[in-house]
């Protein structure tokens, strides 16, 4: 047996992979349920092969998530080997943020040796934003550890000229396209650049490949999608937030052109009102066997102030409650975290521009941190290496690959007024890290060969050093100054390493730089280092104590904020369960919401069969009314649940002309005087600490209070 010898290498990566871990799975309970509409839609998925395949949201097969269906397989498989829980669910996520840092480490240790190779993975391994997606449902660093499989095999491809490594890296891009529809061909141009400007086969034969290998790529990418459509829509659950019923129109409108020139969300409108699965056949929506386990969030689900419980999106006015059409599945009211001082919630609600990224908005606090280190390391590596055509090494081919990962990307998320998230940004990650490791050793040795570039690696300390110091700036009246003062420690401990730097080389000669002096350097360096890394290691180690947004996940120095109030559990209307149950046992489908922000605590907390009637964004069009009238003359369906906001659809306009009108007092206690709104249990009411969260649950009775029960009984003939 070949005995492991434990070099400095091993151990630092082991460190690191430790620590991912550490800020990944710690503590994991606190998220609960995390993103509800991702979570239902999970537990949907476990009850039949049908559901699991079309990713249905609800037990009865209706309407199906708006994304397309990898992730949900990891997510669904995980709850079936583990059990379904709040933990099951996240656990991929959690595990692939871990491995996207190991993968890092490799690709970039396999050109630029091992020093690079472990401050990238570090680097990576606590930026916040990564490590929020890790410890969420939103499924996007599912992504990331498939496009940096990918890029393994795309390096190969690009340095041997084979093709079947490019086939292998855009069959995994496709994949990635599984996962998240458009978003995984962000990183297109760089793979297709790489390959192209690489010199390991003549360029003729490069652009068959290239032809050959964007067929393969679409017919990956478009598998799932091209089976969906063709399957009868009968047999099947409506495409949410569709306008058309087909995952194709999904693709390039909801999470296409709607990502390019629009600052709303939500599903589309108009839809043609094709029937439904299930309607022709019989089919059980029995969840029994769930009905067994305890359904309680064990932690919050949505750390969102106002919106703190629903997990899904408020409407345009922040109220929290069902009937609310959203912008995003699980989008909050307001910012991640809550902090009401940070602007917007979308990306298209923060002003467009090259500082958007650093300026004060909900997005500089989960990505900057590197970004300078990245872009002058990218500059460094170019000085470094002598760069020139051709482009004949893997050195070479690998900077290209990461500048035009990152360049598009801090492009898009700098300008665009479309709708995206501030989650997204853990795409950024992995081609920042990677550039500020290489820009690290890069620089290192530019400072020892001497001459004006090796002021590089100072300056770049103090850039960061003086952006954690803006960083702070904009929450420092809202965390607690043993936290402040940590921060200014380690800003001023990169300033005097970097003016310590900047002095030795005014002072000493090229010659005299070995021995004791070298050692002097390289200390001063390591001690710049820990002061640019200790802001962002903080600001993700808090996701350790403190939950993230469930359905707008980040951290950084905002959890840390005083403003955010994340205790807030699950909140189920038992009493509105119980009517149900009581009531309609029998009944094919015993309750209808507006949307699936009504629905999703439903489907988590109990075995009811409910039917989300507009998906997502309450305004699918899953059903025509005669189909609905329909359901109700077979007696498939009995009881209705309509908000204030849901009377646009025909439907609920119908069921509120027909149907008998059910006291709230026997489906409600928000009628009585009381301080909960939902009849919960101890385990699942809402512990509100703060002011904020008491408005918050002002705001819940007001979401309730608007709601009506209505009994359709006798009303169809």
């Amino acid at each position: 047996m070949k005995k492991i010898k434990f070099t400095k290498e091993k151990i630092a990566i082991s460190l690191i992979l430790i620590l991912s871990a550490i800020l990944n799975f710690t503590n994991l309970t606190i998220q609960g349920y995390s993103n509800l509409y991702y979570a239902s839609g999970v537990k949907s998925m476990l009850l039949n092969f049908t559901n699991f395949f079309f990713v249905s949201f609800d037990p009865a097969g209706f309407v199906s998530i708006d994304k397309p269906p990898l992730g949900f397989w990891m997510q669904a498989i995980s709850a079936k080997i583990f059990g379904f829980s709040g933990v099951s669910i996240l656990l991929p996520q959690a595990l692939a943020g871990v491995i996207s840092v190991g993968l890092l480490y490799y690709l970039v240790k396999r050109s630029f040796g091992p020093t690079a190779g472990i401050l990238s993975a570090l680097f990576l391994a606590i930026t916040p934003v990564f490590v929020a997606a890790s410890r969420n449902n939103t499924i996007d660093n599912l992504l990331v550890m498939t496009l940096l499989f990918a890029c393994i095999f795309l390096s190969k491809a690009a340095e041997r000229g084979k093709f079947k490594y490019l086939i292998i890296s855009l069959i995994l891009v496709g994949i990635g396209f599984n996962i998240k529809m458009l978003e995984a061909y962000m990183i297109a141009p760089a793979m297709y650049i790489t390959y192209l400007i690489s010199t390991a086969a003549p360029i003729k034969k490069k652009i068959v490949h290239l032809i050959v290998g964007t067929m393969v790529l679409a017919v990956v990418s478009l598998s799932w999608a091209f089976v969906v459509d063709l399957v009868p829509s009968q047999n099947r659950p409506y495409v949410g937030s569709s306008t058309n019923n087909t995952v194709t129109e999904l693709i390039f409108g909801h999470n296409g052109v709607a990502r390019l020139s629009s600052s709303k969300g939500g599903g589309g409108r108009g839809g043609n009102g094709q029937r439904p699965a299930m309607m022709n056949k019989a089919k059980t929506s029995d969840t029994s066997t769930d009905s067994k386990q305890n359904l309680r969030a064990n932690g919050p689900n949505s750390a969102s102030i106002p919106n703190a419980n629903s997990g899904n999106a408020a409407n345009s006015s922040g109220i929290p409650g069902p009937g609310n059409g959203g912008g995003t599945p699980g989008g909050g009211g307001g910012a991640p975290g809550g902090s009401s001082s940070l602007s917007g919630n979308f990306g298209g609600q923060t002003p467009s521009g090259i500082t958007r990224l650093f300026s004060k908005n909900i997005l500089s606090d989960q990505i900057c941190w590197f970004i300078p280190l990245a872009f002058l390391g990218f500059i460094a590596s170019l000085l470094a290496q002598k760069f020139r055509l051709p482009f004949n090494n893997k050195k070479k081919l690998d900077l290209v690959l990461w500048i035009f990962w990152l360049l598009p990307e801090f492009i898009y998320f700098s300008f665009t007024t479309g709708l995206f998230h501030p989650y997204y940004l853990t795409m950024m990650a992995p081609p920042i890290a990677a550039l500020s490791g290489i820009g690290i050793t890069s620089m290192w040795k530019l400072y020892k060969e001497g001459g004006i570039k090796s002021y590089l690696l100072p300056v770049s300390f103090i850039l960061e050093g003086i952006l954690h110091l803006v960083m702070l700036s904009y929450f420092i009246d809202s965390i607690s100054s043993t936290i402040t003062m940590i921060i200014i420690t380690a800003a001023v401990l990169s300033f005097i390493s970097s003016i310590g730097l900047i002095i030795y080389k005014l002072v000493k000669q090229q010659d005299s730089f070995n021995g004791k002096n070298f050692k002097f350097a390289k200390t001063l360096t390591a001690l710049a280092l820990i002061g640019i890394l200790t802001t962002p290691a903080i600001g993700s180690a808090a996701v350790i104590n403190h939950a993230i947004n469930g359905s707008m996940p980040a951290a950084g120095l905002e959890l840390l904020s005083d403003e955010v109030s994340n205790d807030s559990s699950l909140s189920i209307n038992t009493k509105l369960i119980e009517f149900i149950k009581s009531n309609a046992p029998n009944t094919k489908y015993q309750l209808v919401v507006s949307d699936s922000q009504s629905a999703d605590s439903i489907i988590l907390g109990s075995d009811v069969s409910v039917i989300a009637l507009g998906g997502f964004s309450g305004s699918d069009n899953i059903l025509t009314l005669s189909e609905f009238k329909e359901l109700v003359k077979n007696g498939d369906v009995r009881y209705v649940l309509s908000s204030g906001s849901s009377g646009r659809s025909s439907i609920m306009q119908w069921v509120q002309e027909n149907g008998k009108e059910v006291p709230k007092s026997e489906w409600s206690n928000t009628s009585s005087n009381t301080d909960s709104s939902t009849n919960t249990t101890e385990e699942e009411s809402i512990n509100a600490k703060d002011s904020k969260a008491n408005r918050f649950g002002k705001d819940m009775k007001m979401g309730m209070n608007s709601q009506t029960l209505y009994d359709l009984k006798g009303t169809v003939n």
